[in-house]
C-alpha cells in the first residue's frame, strides 16, 4: 500500500530541480522498501503461441508438455534467488495486446518471447516491442528478450532476430536477448538470472 501511494506521488513530470530532488528522495523510498520485501515485478508478453507459458512453467519446474493459451492473464508467484517474483503472464493474442497497457504500472522487468520459427509475424513482434519502449510507464525496467524455440531446425538465428527488431537502437533500457528453448530448457534459468540481477543492482540499495 505504501509503495502504490509513493509511486503516484512522483508520477506528475515537471523540470524544477526542487522537484527533482523530490524524486529522488521519493525513489529511495521506494527502494528501501523493496530491499525489505524483496519484491520484484515481473511482466510476460509477446504474441501468442510465442511461448511464454511454457518458459513460466520451465521456471516453476511444472511439466511443459501441457499448456493452454493464456486467456487474459495469469498471476504467479515465485520465490527466485532468494527474491519474492510476482510474475505477470499476459495473453498474446492480437485481441488482447491493446490490454497489455493496463498491466504496465510498477514493472520492475520485462520478458518479451519471441517465436524464432514464426518469420511472416517479426514484423508484428517489432511493432509492438517498439510501443513497449517508448512507454513511460515501463522507462527503467530491465528488458528480457528470450528468442524461444530455437530446438527447431528451421529457427532464425540470434543475429537475424537482432537485426530484424533493430535491437540495437533500444537506448531507454537495459537489455538483452537470449537464444533459448522452453521446451528443452535451454538458458531460461541463465537467462532469468541475468534479469534478477540487473534488477536487484538497479532497485536494492545494499545496507
Amino acid at each position: 500500500m505504501c509503495k502504490n501511494v509513493l509511486v503516484w506521488l512522483i508520477r506528475p513530470i515537471r523540470t524544477t530541480n526542487q522537484t527533482k530532488k523530490k524524486k529522488m528522495v521519493l525513489l529511495t523510498i521506494i527502494k528501501k522498501v523493496k530491499q525489505k520485501e524483496k519484491e520484484i515485478r515481473i511482466l510476460f508478453l509477446g504474441l501468442d503461441n510465442a511461448g511464454k507459458t511454457t518458459v513460466l512453467k520451465r521456471l516453476k519446474n511444472e511439466d511443459v508438455k501441457s499448456v493452454s493459451p493464456t486467456l487474459g492473464f495469469t498471476i504467479n508467484s515465485l520465490i527466485y534467488k532468494d527474491y519474492n517474483l510476482n510474475i505477470w503472464d499476459v495473453g498474446g493474442q492480437k485481441s488482447l495486446r491493446a490490454y497489455w497497457k493496463n498491466y504496465y504500472e510498477d514493472t520492475d522487468g520485462l520478458i518479451f518471447v519471441i517465436d524464432s520459427c514464426d518469420k511472416l509475424r517479426l514484423s508484428d513482434c517489432k511493432k509492438q516491442l517498439q510501443e513497449i519502449i517508448i512507454e513511460e510507464r515501463l522507462l527503467g525496467a530491465t528488458l528480457l528478450i528470450l528468442a524461444n524455440k530455437q530446438d527447431i531446425q528451421n529457427a532464425l538465428s540470434l543475429k537475424e532476430i537482432e537485426d530484424y527488431l533493430e535491437l540495437d537502437k533500444i537506448k531507454s533500457h537495459h537489455w538483452k536477448i537470449f537464444p533459448c528453448s522452453a521446451i528443452a530448457g535451454t538458458n531460461i534459468f541463465e537467462s532469468m538470472d541475468w534479469l534478477i540481477d540487473d534488477i536487484s543492482n538497479r532497485i536494492f540499495i545494499d545496507f
